[in-house]
């Protein structure tokens, strides 16, 4: 089978540059090993599908060159995103932090991504295993069980290696090396931090136990933090995951509204109240009082020196948590690093040194922040690719 165009892949960004390139007049072909397209889009955001970011910048992504993302970003922005969903019926909600989310489900956005493929004339061959792919004259040929399926261009939209559970591998990667292209130091992105052994038994003791932190370190980050039973989790230390290295520690401030000296007053004002109690009104009752057994300061408030009171404030503001290591990819929701970018064009998303050959979605080494970032990276790289491939 002969194609202008063919797209590895049938997720989010593969389906979307499919969209763009049929619409030109190619024809094109997505081949995918799954039965099913979209699979990730349909479990993101808890199954809601978080398709955008109306704040969306570089800034929010990781990436060897901060630059890269740029020109994709501003040729393709949410606005643009927003206008094909409610065209095509898919209803959008704006959340706290310029999070868009669908109410219908990500079912819809799933459906939408496959009907406008097919709509504009692209072929889907799920279920397709694929084999060896290779140069060939000007073109590509990708192996199949069904035989051979050729194309001049050749899009790389496999994904990365999380949620192996929905049929993620690292075909992607070891494909783009087969072609001659670089790939970065791979890792679990927007994962939780594991405890080191001396957390891993207060992790335990105040699993369930959430709240809004401050989180410095890596990064100077804000946002709602869990205790798992085995470490960390929730969208500040997911997000601090992208930027952890072995070794690092994270200072933790459970009281980002509070100063030191306005803690100090509080605790100095606590009378004969027991200083866990004292505690309770601003932290969960459960982690005042492991903290303050972990600090090694008890009793009534009013007991306390000034010396104590000063440590309990530094201790309850700056937290030292030293994590022993990332959680895998089983639940990292995206993966750090990838394609390099240096030999990737950023307007147009075709290798440099491989014409006709285009990268793009998670397969790059551009991993975006917890809050549409991923996703909206994956449709504005679509667009670009989608105007030459």
């Amino acid at each position: 089978m002969g194609f202008d165009v063919v797209i590895l892949g049938a997720g989010a960004s593969g389906l979307a540059c499919a969209a763009a390139c049929a619409a030109r007049g190619r024809a094109v072909a997505v081949l995918d090993h799954g039965q099913k397209a979209a699979r990730k889009v349909l479990a993101s955001g808890g199954g809601r599908c978080n398709v955008t970011n109306m704040a969306v910048s570089a800034a929010d992504y990781r990436c060897a060159n901060p630059h890269f993302v740029k020109s994709a970003l501003a040729r393709f922005t949410p606005h643009d995103l927003l206008g094909r969903l409610h065209r095509a019926g898919v209803a959008t909600a704006e959340e706290d932090g310029g999070k868009v989310f669908c109410p219908g489900g990500a079912a819809g956005v799933a459906r939408f991504l496959v009907e406008n493929a097919r709509q504009a004339g692209a072929r889907l061959l799920l279920g397709t295993a694929i084999g060896d792919v290779r140069r060939q004259g000007e073109g590509f040929v990708v192996d199949t069980g069904a035989g051979p399926v050729t194309g001049r261009s050749l899009v790389l939209a496999l994904g990365g290696r999380s949620w192996p559970g929905l049929g993620a591998t690292e075909r992607g990667y070891d494909l783009a090396k087969r072609l001659g292209l670089a790939v970065t130091t791979l890792c679990p992105g927007l994962a939780p931090l594991l405890a080191g052994p001396d957390t891993a038994a207060l992790c335990r003791e105040l699993a369930g136990v959430s709240l809004l932190v401050g989180l410095s370190g890596p990064a100077q980050l804000r946002g709602d933090l869990l205790f798992t039973h085995k470490g960390l989790s929730g969208p500040v230390v997911l997000d601090a995951s992208l930027f952890w290295r072995e070794g690092q520690a994270l200072s933790l401030d459970f009281l980002p509204g509070l100063d030191i000296a306005a803690i100090e007053e509080r605790l100095a004002a606590a009378g004969r109240h027991d200083v866990k109690n004292a505690l309770t009104g601003l932290l969960p009752k459960r982690l005042a009082g492991a903290l303050c057994a972990r600090l090694g300061i008890t009793g009534p408030a009013a007991g306390l020196s000034a010396a104590s009171r000063r440590a309990l404030a530094e201790g309850l503001t700056a937290f030292p948590f030293a994590p022993a290591r990332a959680a895998g990819y089983d639940k990292a929701e995206v993966t750090l690093g990838g394609v390099d970018t240096r030999g990737i064009s950023s307007k147009t998303m075709e290798a440099a040194a491989v014409p006709g050959l285009f990268v793009i979605g998670e397969l790059l080494d551009v991993t975006g922040r917890l809050g549409g970032f991923n996703l909206h990276w994956a449709f504005a790289s679509a667009a670009a690719a989608g105007e030459c491939a």
